[in-house]
């Protein structure tokens, strides 16, 4: 069976949009399987693929995959050509660490700035717990381009922990939060980086 991938809608789900980038970043064959989210039997339709009713799911030969991070995972391990985690150790540890934060917490900023790929929406006051939280990913960005001295992405190459924050670069786009002049150029190449406008071309032409 091809591999293929389970997403929701390329406007509204951010874990898609993470595998999906870890994917094409790698240079998978796969094929794309669309579930249309917010509908009256959208978890019906994805409890076809995916037993946690959740997307994304990636589908390989009598197995599933239903999990974001455990799918980049996965690529990483079955294709280390694409380099996907740091070479140094000590830098793939703190990039591995950053994708994990990522993966499970920052439940406040997740709250008040919902994803999405429009801009100029503006958000309800920020709480301080909110604030804390952009504070803390500005650090994470921060100390990855430091202890990896990228001037690209946040270790070199785009990679999975670039994928894991790809999202947030759009909740900031789009709530217009202020981007350190430091991080501006990280922002940049993310909204540069040929899949990621593979994805909002794609945003643009779904129905």
């Amino acid at each position: 069976m091809p591999t293929k991938l389970v997403i929701g809608d390329y406007k509204k789900s951010s874990w898609s949009f993470r595998a999906w980038l870890v994917l094409v970043t790698a240079d998978v064959s796969f094929e794309t399987l669309q579930v249309k989210l917010e509908q009256d039997d959208t978890r019906q339709q994805i409890l076809r693929y995916s037993p946690s009713g959740k997307v994304p799911a990636l589908l390989l030969d009598k197995v599933v995959i239903n999990d974001s991070l455990a799918i980049c995972e996965y690529v990483a391990g079955a294709y280390p050509a694409a380099n996907l985690w740091p070479q140094d150790p000590l830098v793939k540890a703190q990039a591995r660490a950053a994708a994990a934060e990522m993966h499970s917490g920052f439940v406040n900023l997740r709250t008040q700035m919902s994803f999405g790929l429009n801009t100029g929406d503006t958000p309800e006051p920020l709480t301080a717990d909110t604030q804390e939280e952009i504070q803390r990913i500005f650090d994470i960005w921060t100390n990855l381009r430091h202890a990896s001295g990228s001037k690209q992405f946040l270790c070199g190459d785009f990679g999975i922990v670039d994928a894991m924050f790809v999202p947030v670069v759009f909740r900031f786009r789009r709530y217009g939060v202020a981007v350190p002049a430091q991080l501006q150029a990280y922002v940049e190449q993310v909204l540069a980086y040929p899949p990621v406008q593979k994805w909002l071309k794609l945003a643009a032409e779904e129905v």
